[in-house]
């Protein structure tokens, strides 16, 4: 009989995409492996209510501080405690009754908690990209003095986390990071000029958020994800090279100094990753599809058209400079998405924004955290102010 005690988990970011995901795991283990802790939503408020009442977690906490009186209400009588705002998201990072945090909030906010809950010595289970990318340093630096896992949730980087277990870092030829290409993978860049939203989010292969979907079509996401993994195996960002793998059924691999390859294959669903994140290093049965190898067909990789994908590019060169220039990049991305997906700009314009932002700036090494949020927000002003005068 298996006597060991669940894994209690805080989820921040739990009412998106991965946060969803991640509940889904949460009830398909049962209580018994893994039990909620605290809920943290920005300001989806009635999902969130919804959440709590089903996982009844010690405390919860709404991003927009003007939700708070109605989670308060909402939550009356059933003891779980609820804080808001950037404080209240710190506070759940440091929940004592939290063993490993899932960090899934969209963009630089994840950054505080993601500290706070290392320098408390929690693991971490990390599914935003904005955290490394803009952190990278001050994160892998707090989590080598703590001595606490970084449990990477993205297919990719967690496929090349399984590659490398029980492998010395040191003999990495190569890391080859897979994408699918999006939704514009075989359209050639002749005709992406007038291309539209809804069409940039008909991804191929993968359920994911709008903003993350986006970045999957222009190949940034790709880019995030060398930043990542450069931070995460503690690799220079020459060392990793993306190939596009139309069916994502190899989520990576890793190229070792005596020329052998090992690679991590299954169905595209997010949940399996996110299982073994929170259960690691134990593996259990998923109760998930699997990947029947008779039908996989056959597995194609495809050289990245640099010209067609300028965000592979662009993010490829804030990997080698790193400092604020990656932050300036993740900003200006961010907002360029916001635009297309409101119909200001046009795609391409997306990455001809980026790079007009990142040329203006020059980078500066290994900024402080309150550094790196000064320099966030000025670039959002600039990239904001450069695409309203074009």
């Amino acid at each position: 009989m298996d006597n060991k005690q669940p894994i209690r988990i805080s989820i921040l970011g739990s009412t998106g995409s991965i946060g969803t995901q991640v509940l889904d795991v949460v009830k398909r283990l049962g209580p018994a492996r893994v039990r909620v802790a605290g809920l943290g939503a920005q300001n989806n408020a009635g999902l969130l209510i919804s959440q709590a009442l089903e996982f009844m977690p010690q405390k919860v906490c709404i991003g927009d501080e003007t939700l708070r009186d109605r989670v308060e209400s909402a939550l009356f009588g059933t003891g779980i405690r609820v804080c808001s705002g950037r404080d209240g998201f710190d506070e759940l990072a440091v929940e004592p009754e939290t063993d490993r945090i899932v960090v899934s909030v969209a963009g630089t906010p994840g950054l505080s908690p993601t500290l706070r809950a290392i320098e408390a010595g929690k693991d971490v289970a990390l599914a935003s990209k904005e955290v490394l990318v803009a952190a990278g340093h001050l994160v892998m630096d707090a989590a080598a003095g703590k001595n606490v896992a970084l449990l990477p949730i993205d297919s990719e980087h967690s496929a090349i986390f399984q590659c490398l277990n029980g492998e010395n870092r040191n003999s990495i030829e190569k890391i080859l990071l897979t994408a699918s290409g999006g939704a514009f993978r075989d359209k050639p860049l002749s005709e992406l000029a007038n291309v539209t939203a809804e069409q940039a989010l008909a991804h191929p292969t993968w359920k994911m958020g709008r903003k993350v979907t986006v970045d999957s079509a222009t190949l940034m996401n790709k880019g995030l994800e060398i930043i990542e993994a450069k931070w995460l195996f503690g690799v220079d960002a020459d060392k990793i090279q993306v190939l596009i793998h139309p069916t994502s059924i190899v989520h990576s691999m890793v190229r070792f100094c005596d020329g052998s390859i090992i690679a991590q294959l299954g169905l595209p669903d997010m949940r399996l990753p996110i299982q073994y994140a929170l259960l690691y290093p134990e593996r259990v049965d998923s109760q998930l599809p699997r990947l029947d190898i008779l039908e996989a067909g056959t597995l194609q990789f495809d050289k990245v058209d640099m010209d067609k994908f300028e965000c592979l590019s662009l993010a490829m060169e804030a990997a080698k400079v790193g400092g604020t220039l990656a932050v300036v990049m993740n900003a200006a991305d961010e907002v360029a998405v916001d635009l297309f997906l409101k119909g200001r700009i046009r795609f391409l314009d997306i990455a001809k924004l980026v790079r007009r932002v990142m040329e203006s700036h020059e980078s500066r090494p290994s900024p402080a955290l309150e550094e790196i949020y000064e320099v966030d927000t000025e670039t959002r002003l600039k990239a904001a102010e450069l695409a309203a005068r074009s």
